[in-house]
């Protein structure tokens, strides 16, 4: 699994040189408030697989674009990669950084190996299952300060106006408790920089697997609890409710 981590990374890299090198791609518009698709990551998931099944050749395929985005029942056995082509695609359109690319790869039906790249940065997150979380081949661990010593991050889960109240609400409840708060407008960025200790919370209301699956897995590995907001375990089978914290936070926050 080592060598096919890494053959993983190295596809990672050669996707987000596509997403460097893209200029005014034609942007699509989805369903959902400011839910957008561009021609690069349509061109990027495309990409990825067709290279990924050269190293997996048995695993199904779950990805955002291009009518590949319902979770089936066989994608719970065996393999399955579960891919973001770009995971900040606004970000992209209106040159906001960051924009990354997520690659998780599911087995029978658990994240088994993570990859989130931002290549702008030249940023590699890693993980694999009980052995850890890494950024560019070094290992991270989450942060051990209290959350009054830490920045949170949060999602506003943009597609789904009904949840827009509640996430304000608790980003008020959260303001007076840490140092600041922010966002990235990329989930699996987000959830990569509580696991290196950047911050220490993240949280969003409703996210998609292809959002939530490699960045769970590598935060997991750095020590952070994940889960959906009520406590419970991630499904890893759709759209969930997520909150992600550092070792420094012992149990979520009471915000919701």
């Amino acid at each position: 699994m080592d060598k096919i981590l890494e053959d993983i990374g190295l596809v990672a890299r050669k996707a987000g040189k596509i997403m460097l090198e893209a200029s005014n791609p034609k942007v699509m518009e989805k369903s959902g408030h400011a839910n957008f698709c561009t021609e690069t990551d349509e061109k990027i998931q495309a990409f990825l697989i067709d290279n990924l099944s050269s190293i997996c050749p048995e695993a199904s395929f779950l990805g955002e674009e291009d009518g590949q985005d319902v979770f089936t029942a066989k994608m719970s056995r065996g393999f399955c990669f579960v891919i973001d082509p770009i995971d900040g695609t606004s970000n992209f359109i209106f040159a906001y950084r960051p924009s990354v690319i997520s690659i998780a790869l599911l087995k029978d039906g658990r994240p088994y190996l993570g990859v989130v790249y931002n290549p702008f940065d030249e940023m590699m997150f890693t993980a694999q299952s009980g052995k850890g979380a890494y950024l560019n081949g070094e290992p991270v661990m989450s942060s051990k300060a209290p959350l009054s010593e830490s920045l949170t991050v949060f999602g506003t889960a943009p597609y789904y106006e009904e949840l827009r109240d509640q996430t304000f609400d608790a980003v008020k409840k959260l303001m007076p408790l840490c140092v600041d708060v922010r966002r990235s407008g990329t989930a699996a960025w987000d959830m990569c920089c509580v696991a290196c200790g950047r911050c220490s919370l993240y949280f969003e209301l409703k996210i998609q697997l292809w959002d939530y699956a490699a960045g769970a897995l590598i935060a997991s590995e750095a020590g952070c609890s994940v889960a959906d907001i009520e406590g419970k375990p991630l499904s890893y089978s759709g759209a969930s409710s997520i909150v992600c914290i550092s070792q420094g936070i012992r149990q979520i926050p009471d915000i919701f």
